[in-house]
């Protein structure tokens, strides 16, 4: 590969010539400049990145790490985040975790080596906060950030959203209400069945331990456990499912055992992905903005690069249910939100 060095001896100027050109730091003659783009182009130079950087102490780079590429969720917001600093001049560089501490301190190293401008962080354990509070990165916590930990974080309001979907499913008259929860260790799942419960207490509906199952955010996890809620006697009228991956394994099961949706049961989603308006039956879901939670996260976090001072931001997005044929029959009630 060409250096700046190759550049200069072709071009017959000195190598801090070529620097002025190339970065346009101060002014040089239309003769050398011209020179200097010829032989550039001529050897195919690309100017290094790293050096800039080193000169400036800005990469133009953003560090993102979510949990699952293949939930389309996190999909979704990483689209958001990307549209958000795209257009403030930045690339992304995007990792996927798979809910592995190991694996998301590998990727956290690897973005600190890389002098990244700024990090997202879909999910972050107590020792990586201690990590990121030692490096002095500007950082933004998406969806879950450990206790007592003074950093930005947008995140959509779980508790209400459990909330939204059992006040539903109450005033459809719906009592055995059951649960199908993401791992009992991830803090959002416990705080969406916590809204669900909560609620349905209020309104003197028990939520029975074995009614309230816990999956893996897959729609293979929520297939398995629908069944084994559906196989219970007296079955479950309705099932809230932490996101609507898990809904769709347990529409899957309820159409296996012929039990008709939503007549017999009603099924909740959580996220409102795209592929929710296209399952059959569609399905109702709380929705979290995905493509509005990123622009949103990436704008929290363009405002911590420019002022690393100001003080910490925790931005809560407020849930909307959209309801669908999964609880309400289609006769009744157009596909429509």
């Amino acid at each position: 590969m060409a250096t700046i060095k190759d550049v200069a001896r072709k071009a017959g100027v000195s190598y801090t010539t070529v620097s002025h050109v190339l970065n346009r730091t101060r002014p040089v003659s239309d003769d050398a400049r011209m020179r200097v783009l010829d032989a550039a182009t001529a050897l195919a130079y690309v100017p290094s990145a790293l050096a800039r950087s080193l000169k400036s102490k800005a990469t133009g780079t953003i560090g993102l790490i979510i949990p699952n590429n293949t939930n389309p969720y996190f999909s979704e917001v990483a689209r958001g985040i990307e549209d958000g600093c795209y257009a403030a001049g930045y690339s992304v560089i995007l990792c996927n975790s798979d809910d592995d501490p190991a694996k998301q301190r590998d990727y956290l190293n690897m973005l600190l080596t890389k002098r990244c401008d700024g990090l997202i962080v879909a999910t972050l354990g107590q020792a990586d906060g201690e990590l990121l509070r030692k490096m002095k990165v500007p950082t933004v916590l998406l969806d879950r950030a450990p206790k007592d930990m003074a950093i930005d974080l947008v995140a959509v309001d779980n508790v209400a959203g459990g909330a939204l979907a059992a006040q539903h499913l109450l005033s459809l008259g719906r009592r055995r209400i059951a649960c199908i929860s993401g791992p009992e260790q991830i803090e959002v799942a416990r705080e969406r069945v916590n809204g669900l419960r909560q609620t349905l207490q209020a309104a003197a509906v028990a939520l029975p331990p074995e009614w309230c199952l816990y999956a893996d955010f897959t729609s293979a996890g929520g297939y398995l456990a629908a069944r084994r809620l559906l196989a219970l006697r007296p079955a479950p009228d309705a099932i809230f499912c932490c996101n609507d991956l898990m809904a769709f394994g347990a529409l899957r099961a309820a159409a296996e055992s012929a039990v008709a949706v939503p007549e017999a049961l009603a099924v909740v989603g959580f996220d409102d992905i795209d592929l929710a308006q296209f399952v059959h039956p569609t399905l109702t879901s709380v929705a979290q903005n995905t493509r509005k939670l990123g622009q949103l996260t990436a704008q929290c976090l363009l405002q911590r690069i420019a002022n690393p001072g100001r003080p910490v931001q925790r931005q809560t997005v407020a849930p909307e249910l959209h309801v669908r044929g999964s609880t309400v029959a289609a006769a009744r009630f157009g596909s429509h939100h």
